[in-house]
């Protein structure tokens, strides 16, 4: 029996030729390689959460930052009012020790007929004479405060001196020597460091009661 080759016939589809620039990828393993899987995007989504979550990080750390900035320079700013307002009370005690009778102060006395109040910086009867603004030879007080300090001496009257609470070793009461009297004058000095809100800069008032 004789064989013959196959011979295609014209109604017969034809086979499929593969192209020669079709590439194949095998992998190192000798097998073919999975096909590549599709991006859903998941690490861009994380990836932005995690930007605003440190945004917001930096934005409150920033914030507290610039708040503990404002407190510290407040309490900067208060302390030095503090200290002038110290300065011009040791001045109002050098002028009264200088002065010569309680005369040239504010007669606030039982028996001066005026009704002070407990602040006279904000009594309205209050003469612009009265507030002495402390000269910068005794201190100066420069940028560091809202302005140069003023004081306020008011006389309060001739009072007996209480007697002290811890004891004494002498018989005599006041801390007065034995056998002087043991009444005094008795000053109420008022202390500001500068007007309210000058310059928006800190503002402390003090008071003090002096003895002569």
């Amino acid at each position: 029996m004789n064989s013959f080759p196959h011979i295609p016939s014209a109604d017969a589809p034809p086979r499929p030729v593969l192209s020669a620039s079709r590439k194949i990828r095998h992998s190192c393993f000798g097998g073919l390689l999975p096909a590549r899987s599709r991006q859903q995007g998941v690490a861009l989504v994380v990836a932005l959460i995690l930007l605003i979550v440190i945004t917001l990080v930096g934005l409150a750390a920033v914030r507290g930052t610039i708040m503990q900035q404002k407190m510290t320079a407040n309490f900067y700013d208060r302390q030095v009012a503090f200290q002038a307002d110290e300065a011009a009370l040791r001045v109002a005690q050098a002028a009264i020790e200088a002065a010569a009778s309680p005369a040239a102060f504010r007669n606030c006395s039982p028996t001066g007929g005026l009704v002070c109040l407990a602040n006279p910086l904000t009594d309205p009867q209050l003469p612009a004479s009265a507030i002495t603004l402390v000269p910068v030879s005794a201190f100066d007080a420069s940028k560091l405060s809202a302005s140069q300090p003023q004081y306020v001496i008011e006389y309060m009257g001739n009072f007996q001196i209480p007697s002290p609470v811890v004891t004494q070793l002498s018989s005599c009461s006041g801390y007065s020597p034995c056998g002087s009297t043991n009444y005094a004058d008795f000053y109420r000095i008022t202390a500001r460091s500068g007007p309210a809100n000058a310059n928006a800069r800190a503002s402390a008032t003090l008071q003090s009661v002096f003895r002569m």
